[in-house]
Order: structure tokens, then sequence, then C-alpha cells
């Protein structure tokens, strides 16, 4: 039963993303897409760590870490340089 539930997810996350990429691709704005972006890296640690629960490996929750960390810093660098210009002061 658990199986099924998380392929179901793995399907809506799924669409979450392609529409997400839409946004990204679309945006009115320069925020917007930059928001567009950061909900994608959300969306993908949520499909690293269902993959991770369908296929029972702790692997794949630590690959959902890095890369929640790597879409923090890259989001906080990018919201930096569009406010000052630079991204190192």
């Amino acid at each position: 039963m658990l199986d099924n539930v998380i392929l179901i997810v793995f399907a809506m996350i799924s669409v979450a993303l392609l529409l997400n990429l839409w946004c990204l691709l679309r945006g009115p704005s320069l925020p917007d897409r930059l928001l567009a972006l950061d909900t994608m890296y959300i969306n993908s640690i949520a499909l690293i760590s269902l993959y991770g629960l369908l296929m029972r490996s702790w692997l794949y929750f630590e690959a959902a870490v890095l890369l929640a960390m790597l879409g923090f810093v890259s989001t906080v660098a990018i919201c930096k340089f569009l406010l000052r210009g630079d991204i190192i002061e």
C-alpha cells in the first residue's frame, strides 16, 4: 500500500516540477523566476527523498541534504547579486 502511495505522490510532485519549469521560463519578473527555481529545488529534494523511501536506502537522503545545502547557498548568492550587483563585497 505504501509503495502505491509513494508512486502517486511521485507523479504529483513531478507535475509540480513541470509547472515550476513553466513558471521559470515564463515568469513575469526576475524575482518570480528565482522563486520558481527555489521551489524546483524543494520539489527535487522531495522527489529524491521519496525515491529513497521507495528503494529503502539512506544514500538518497544524504543526496537530498546535499541538494538542500546547494539550493540554499545558490538562492542566497543570487538574491545578494540581485540586490547589490555583486556577490562578494
